[in-house]
């Protein structure tokens, strides 16, 4: 349905996360992947979305002399935002440890931003999904990070895996948002953009 509308375009999906290539498979889009390493350092002011905002356009910058007439470049960005902190990816088990168990026996809110870039515009959009963990003991927590080792995920958990399903007791809003893209979002942007 959106691929016919989208037909004379060329969608751009910049970024390695095999979790965000599957939800652009499962919504039938044609789409191509490339990737631009970028340094994903934010200015210290900015706060909750604006952190992910910024993020998902310091992405599509380094494309920005090569994208044609018909090119749509999607971007974006994850945070878990808990304590008025952001978390990102875990770089050690010690720091993966430390996030969850903050996480723990509280609710956080998982943010994510899609940005759109074409040859003469760009648009932002975000989304909130609160999610509530029950009580996490130790040997949850270090079981989950030495079998699953979340270092590749905001906050340090995938909710699709082990630790989602034994853990999480309540969620608020979209599902594939948590996941690391709400689809419903990319969806109706997309077919706003080309109608």
């Amino acid at each position: 349905m959106l691929n016919e509308k989208l037909k004379n375009h060329n969608l751009i999906l910049a970024s390695g996360s095999p979790r965000r290539q599957q939800f652009f498979k499962d919504l039938g889009l044609d789409f191509e992947i490339r990737l631009k390493p970028v340094d994903e350092v934010y200015p210290d002011q900015l706060k909750h979305f604006e952190i992910c905002d910024y993020l998902a356009q310091l992405k599509s910058l380094p494309f920005k002399d090569e994208l044609q007439d018909h090119d749509i470049l999607v971007t974006s960005d994850t945070i878990v935002w808990h304590n008025n902190k952001a978390l990102g990816k875990p770089k050690t088990g010690d720091e993966a440890f430390k996030m969850l168990s903050a996480m723990s026996n509280a609710t956080h809110e998982v943010i994510t931003s899609i940005c759109f870039t074409t040859s003469t515009s760009q648009k932002t959009v975000n989304a909130i999904t609160k999610v509530t963990f029950k009580s996490l003991s130790e040997q949850e927590i270090n079981y989950y990070i030495d079998h699953f080792k979340p270092f590749d995920k905001a906050g340090a958990y995938g909710i699709q895996e082990w630790i989602g399903q034994i853990g999480i007791t309540n969620i608020e809003g979209s599902y594939t948002n948590v996941v690391g893209l709400p689809t419903h979002l990319l969806y109706k942007t997309l077919n706003s953009m080309v109608l």
